[in-house]
């Protein structure tokens, strides 16, 4: 009797754990509600025993040493021949080693009245395949008494596709239809699946329902186009499809055509449920099930797993919950695979406690943990960061004579490094990764952890770190270290791997050279990003339309107008058909320069070729018509922007708006502006233009409205936008209004710019300042002198009367590391002494002195303030004039030391002002 393989479990990874489960989610269901441990309890999980399989004591037999039990099933040929034919294909499938498999079948071939047997023949091509021993395959395959039966071809085809080898599997298929062998449940089964592992749900279901119709048909499979290499190990059945005599035979074999049926094995029902679960169709999944009592095929604890990961993972939680409780009435144990669905079930909606439920229920349950219980387990507690509790399970492992799965490992380090904890992260590596028989993928998997957080230096020590033996570098690898340099901006380095790429026997592959391409693109490096453009081609490789829109991008950004239109002409020559984003990209480029007839040329381009414009096409037109004040075309424009879905975005209606300002169209403008705001799209952008649009025609009442709602609205984001809130209140002489506005601006981050201080020193002129002063100050800025804006601002405050900013300011510029100029030190004595700070604003005269800094005319007017300050003592002005002493003012000093002692004060103060 064949032997029906079974299906293992539904889910593939996520029932093993291999997927993040995301976070999110409350756990309905008929268990009762207990609300997960907090956060800052110690979750005690039991330390269940580990199978023999996962203890490092024990091993699988080695063939070279047999045990007992592998001695026994060598029998001596009269035992053999006194085997039923059931009993020699249960010793022959269990052997372990396909080399006794085939010399147990040469002897069984060899008895005395051996009748060939499919099933033998089947056996036996498992062994070999599933030890892709493809020469000794061959030969089997030639060497079959019989013609192959569907044991056969189903034997091959598990084999094959577990081997990865999945679409030589499906050859088989074109095989069987040549040699007019219709497949039965086994097959079908085994084909289906292979599909369904594929992601080719809707060709499994066609090939099911085609089965269940009696049509065995393979065209829709589109096999001729599986590719096969000349020395590969199905070549042999390629020829031999396509050989004479089996190719008259096919075409004398009528359709096949078996009638209606109805699959009778658990196996098939189990395979469907989970291909229905993965194609999204929850429905049939559960008809399927629900059908299964009718056509008396009972579910087992397989059946039961598939269904249930199947409902949890579509967030039917509920009735995954019930349908586990449902297994049990029924009389079906579960197994340690069932609790690992359900884990994986609560894990992929974040639900902790149901993980933890489930994890304590399989010792309850007198099971063993397996691996895979662990690393869901594990993942659980290191995605809420619950440190102690994965260090404690990782414990618990290694206790148990086990190891922490390698698929674990970048999930405990990615936990490590989002909390900051990089030296546990790197003694976490020291002990359970370096020197281990890590495999490359999860090697690059730890090396993403620190790439992704910009830690360069940390992802090129785990990159370089010693590997087991057998496990060299992969080019995932060296693409995961071309991500971290391209994060750390370290494009020097990228140039070093590149040399240790082409100097080991990694080749680049078609991400490696897309990462590098995107990165040198986006930092600025469009020749670089070219050169390799040129090498991927080389390589064999075609560049998508996304790798040469990168580097015309960057070429874009850098005006390199000759040579994005050269990439884009051998794009085109190359038969890569531009997308709207390359179109785009040219158009804007063109409109950014103010070549509006190129621009309109590359948007006949995009339309000729059968793409729509969208909006940011149509912005970028804009923006040449506005360049060139072209209102009318962009009025057009406008209104067909209009028409499309959603309409204009912002950009286009501030385009539009900008150019009827420009063009004083202020009717025009209003109605842009008025329908922006209803609709509460108007930004900084929006507002700034109409207040610069109503100040320029003289409408001062209606700027200044506009300027006090953009200043509440919160808009305010750069200092174009203050700027102009700041032109209305200059417009007016608000004096405070501004020096108030500036402070804002320091306090956001946003340092004036050139029309700010302009528009400072306007002010000044208009506010009973001295000219000597605000020249003085306009001079220092022109100049560039290093603390001319902190000055000027701290004389606005001082004059606006917002003494403590403007002291704050002094404060600072009078720090020990600062030098600054007599100009300076005229400011802060005009601060000081403006606030009433007179005794520290003739320490400063007195310190000017000191420093060899001779008075001006703004030094002397700013002394004359000084006088006439009430609580000011006589000798602290006399001596504050007399300890600064020149030749130039000695005749003035005299006189006016000689005004202070007679008292006259009022002289002395003339005197200081001429």
């Amino acid at each position: 009797m064949t032997p029906i393989p079974r299906c293992p479990p539904a889910g593939g990874a996520a029932v093993t754990g291999a997927g993040a489960p995301p976070h999110g989610g409350a756990r309905p269901g008929p268990f009762p509600p207990s609300p997960p441990p907090p956060a800052v309890s110690r979750i005690h999980l039991p330390r269940l025993p580990l199978p023999p399989s996962l203890s490092s004591s024990s091993s699988p037999a080695s063939p070279s040493s047999p045990s007992p039990a592998a001695s026994a099933l060598h029998p001596s040929d009269e035992a053999l021949s006194a085997m039923s034919p059931r009993e020699q294909t249960s010793l022959l499938s269990r052997q372990r080693c396909w080399r006794r498999a085939r010399d147990l079948f040469g002897r069984m071939r060899a008895l005395p009245g051996y009748a060939p047997n499919p099933v033998h023949d089947a056996v036996l091509l498992r062994h070999l395949s599933r030890a892709r021993r493809w020469d000794e395959l061959h030969r089997a395959w030639l060497g079959m008494a019989l013609p192959p039966s569907n044991s056969a071809y189903a034997a091959v085809a598990d084999a094959l596709a577990k081997a990865g080898l999945a679409r030589g599997a499906l050859l088989l298929l074109r095989h069987m239809r040549a040699r007019g062998v219709a497949p039965d449940e086994v097959s079908m089964n085994t084909f289906v699946r292979v599909l369904k592992d594929q992601g080719r749900y809707a060709d499994a279901l066609a090939l099911f329902r085609n089965w269940c119709d009696g049509r065995f048909e393979v065209d829709f499979l589109h096999l001729d186009d599986i590719a096969i290499d000349s020395d590969g190990p199905m070549q042999f059945l390629l020829a031999d499809t396509y050989d004479d005599k089996f190719a008259a035979a096919a075409a004398g074999v009528p359709a096949i055509d078996e009638g209606p049926r109805k699959p009778k094995l658990v196996a098939t029902y189990n395979t469907l449920i989970d291909l229905y679960g993965k194609a999204g169709n929850l429905k049939d999944a559960l008809v399927m099930f629900l059908d299964m009592p009718t056509l008396r095929v009972m579910p087992d604890t397989y059946t039961f797993n598939t269904l249930i990961n199947v409902l949890g993972l579509s967030a039917n939680m509920a009735q995954a919950e019930a349908l586990f409780a449902n297994m049990v009435v029924r009389g079906i144990n579960p197994d340690t695979k069932t609790y690992n669905v359900m884990m994986t079930v609560f894990a992929s909606i974040g639900d902790l406690y149901g993980v933890l439920k489930c994890y304590r229920q399989i010792g309850k349950a007198g099971l063993d943990v397996d691996a895979v219980s662990y690393r869901i387990v594990l993942q659980a507690l290191c995605e809420r960061k619950m440190v102690r509790e994965a260090e404690d399970m990782i414990e618990g492992i290694l206790n148990s004579g086990g190891s922490v799965h390698e698929q674990s490992l970048p999930v405990v380090m990615k936990m490590y490094v989002d909390l900051g904890l990089l030296d546990k992260a790197n003694s976490f590596f020291e002990r359970h990764c370096k020197g281990k028989g890590v495999s490359s993928k999860n090697f690059a998997a730890i090396i993403d952890v620190f790439a992704v957080k910009g830690l360069w230096e940390e992802a090129e020590h785990i990159f370089f770190s010693r590997r087991g033996d057998g496990n060299n570098k992969d080019i995932v690898e060296y693409n995961v270290m071309v991500k971290a340099y391209g994060q750390a901006k370290q494009y020097d380095r990228v140039s070093s791997l590149l040399e240790s790429i082409e100097e080991s026997a990694v080749s680049p592959d078609e991400c490696t050279y897309n990462s590098l391409i995107q990165m040198f693109s986006v930092s600025g490096f469009p020749q670089r990003a070219k050169k390799l453009l040129g090498k991927m081609k080389d390589a064999g490789f075609q560049p998508k339309c996304e790798t040469y829109s990168a580097v015309i991008k960057s070429y874009s950004r850098h005006c390199l107008v000759p040579e994005a239109i050269d990439l884009f002409n051998e794009m085109k020559s190359s038969g890569v058909e531009p997308n709207i984003v390359v179109y785009g990209l040219l158009i804007d480029m063109f409109a950014e320069t103010g070549n509006i007839k190129e621009a309109l040329h590359y948007s006949n381009l995009l339309e000729e070729s059968g793409i729509s414009p969208n909006q940011v096409v149509l912005t970028s037109l804009f923006k040449a018509y506005s360049k060139y004040n072209c209102w009318k075309e962009a009025q057009d424009l406008y209104s067909r922007m209009k028409n499309m879905v959603g309409g204009p975005d912002i950009i286009a209606s501030n385009a539009m708006l900008n150019l009827y300002a420009k063009l004083g169209m202020v009717s025009e403008a209003k109605e842009i502006f008025d329908s922006l705001r209803r609709n509460s799209h108007a930004d900084d952008v929006s507002y700034t233009t109409m207040v610069y649009l109503y100040k320029g025609m003289g409408l001062l009442s209606e700027s200044t409205k506009i300027a006090c709602e953009l200043h509440k609205s919160g808009l305010l984001s750069d200092c174009v936008s203050y700027n102009a809130v700041m032109a209305c209140h200059v417009a007016k002489g608000n004096l405070r209004d501004c020096a108030e506005l500036v402070q804002e601006m320091i306090v956001a981050n946003i340092p004036p710019d050139a029309s700010t201080f302009g528009m400072i020193f306007s002010l000044m002129q208009n506010g009973h300042v001295s000219a000597a002063e605000v020249l003085q100050l306009e001079s220092a800025y022109n100049d560039g002198k290093s603390s001319a804006k902190q000055a000027i601002i701290a004389f606005l405050f001082s004059i606006a009367g917002m003494h403590t900013a403007a002291l704050e300011i002094c404060e600072q510029l009078l720090r020990p590391e600062w030098t600054i100029d007599a100009w300076a030190y005229n400011v802060c004595f005009k601060v000081y002494a403006s606030c009433g700070k007179v005794e520290k604003a003739f320490s400063l005269f007195m310190r000017m002195n000191d420093l060899g800094l001779k008075p001006d005319t703004v030094t002397c007017i700013h002394l004359a303030t000084c006088y006439g300050k009430p609580r000011v003592s006589e000798g602290l002005r006399t001596n504050a004039l007399l300890e600064y002493r020149t030749d130039e003012l000695m005749p003035s000093h005299n006189a006016l030391a000689a005004y202070i002692e007679a008292g006259k004060h009022n002289v002395a103060v003339q005197l200081v002002k001429k």
